[in-house]
């Protein structure tokens, strides 16, 4: 009798081990891990997180929709004229195809024109750029339109607008172990498009890699320079408030076109043309 008591007793035991290991296995795997979390969010609370350290290509242009919808509100997209509209994607689209990101499945370029005088070009994540009318009127060349379309390219090519989110977001402490809200981040993304200076390393690296895609794509690369020229002196204030320093710039870029143009690459040049092309605006 006292060795069945034994028995049973370690039976028992025995029985309650594997109760809590069950408990414990259990517990593990309903634990949300920082994805998962995200996703119960998502599913529960209707809450967004976006992880930028390892955000792909398919991912930013998510997230680029999302702020050009934001931005489509606060600007004026130009759609009077197909003709136009089907223009400036038509130069963005052969920038693109030779950029140092050229397009593909996960991610594509959307080239659109803002109604506004002044004389300003910006773009943001996922392949989205703006260039506005105040600019297109400006340029006397199509090379010279292409020369700033493709320094818009640069930035997202160099995905400087995702480096800067990065920055914001270090800097205002919002991220948490799951990310980044995406409303927050969309918000980030208008203010650094319509608002604030990209860095001067920024536009140095956009100026050249602008540079190298106007002769890939055949356009005269001279075009960008003289087109930079015209900001040198009382310049375009919206310009020069989100790209600065036009006199270095045009220094770099006369030292490159000097000894490094791309002496095949002669389109865009011809007044002529590009005014007939732009009388629709």
């Amino acid at each position: 009798m006292q060795l069945w008591n034994q028995v049973r007793r370690a039976g028992r035991r025995w029985l309650y081990g594997a109760i809590a290991l069950t408990m414990a296995v259990g517990l593990i795997a309903v634990t949300p891990k920082p994805s998962e979390a995200g996703l119960l969010d998502l599913i529960f609370g209707g809450i967004q997180y976006i992880q930028l350290s390892n955000m792909g290509d398919a991912g930013e242009m998510d997230l680029g929709r999302r702020i050009d919808a934001s931005i489509r509100q606060q600007v004026p997209i130009y759609t009077r004229n197909a003709d136009m509209v089907s223009y400036i994607q038509g130069i963005g689209n052969r920038l693109a195809a030779t950029s140092g990101r050229p397009p593909d499945d996960d991610f594509q370029y959307t080239f659109q024109i803002v109604e506004d005088d002044s004389v300003n070009a910006f773009a943001t994540a996922g392949g989205f750029a703006y260039v506005n009318t105040g600019l297109i009127r400006e340029a006397e060349t199509e090379a010279e339109l292409a020369g700033v379309m493709a320094h818009e390219i640069g930035h997202i090519v160099g995905r400087h607008v995702i480096n800067r989110m990065r920055d914001q977001v270090a800097i205002g402490g919002i991220a948490g172990a799951l990310g980044v809200n995406q409303d927050a981040l969309v918000g980030i993304g208008v203010d650094l498009a319509l608002n604030l200076p990209n860095s001067r390393s920024a536009e140095t690296e956009a100026d050249n890699l602008g540079f190298d895609n106007m002769g890939a794509a055949g356009y005269d690369q001279a075009g960008f320079i003289t087109f930079m020229q015209k900001l040198g002196g009382s310049g375009s204030p919206e310009f020069l408030s989100t790209h600065p320093n036009p006199d270095n710039r045009v220094a770099n870029l006369q030292s490159r076109y000097n000894n490094e143009r791309t002496a095949t690459a002669v389109d865009g040049s011809s007044t002529e043309s590009y005014q007939a092309r732009i009388s629709k605006l």
